[in-house]
């Protein structure tokens, strides 16, 4: 069985979070494991976005370098024009 712990809140906290608990009919211990829970870690962050630009380049077929994932601010419509210019350019060298 888990070791339980005690962590500091203002009263405020405390009575938003014990309120929530109860719509939700569960305990105040649960629902903060439950809240912990669906907070990601950087590390857990980073796995996803990696996991993520792997299918993306697997799904088009065109190896997009991570630079050009984290300059694209419209990652999709940035990972259509790269991928357009890629191919593009691979035709034209094969010609």
């Amino acid at each position: 069985m888990a070791e339980n712990t005690t962590i500091q809140v203002s009263r405020q906290a405390r009575d938003h979070l014990a309120q929530v608990a109860k719509e939700r009919g569960v305990t105040l211990g649960q629902l903060v494991e439950q809240l912990a829970l669906e907070q990601p870690t950087a590390e857990q962050v980073a796995e996803r976005v990696a996991a993520d630009r792997r299918v993306v380049r697997e799904t088009i077929g065109v190896d997009i370098s991570d630079v050009e994932f984290d300059e694209a601010p419209d990652i999709l419509g940035n990972i259509y024009r790269i991928a357009a210019e890629k191919v593009r350019a691979a035709r034209g060298a094969a010609a």
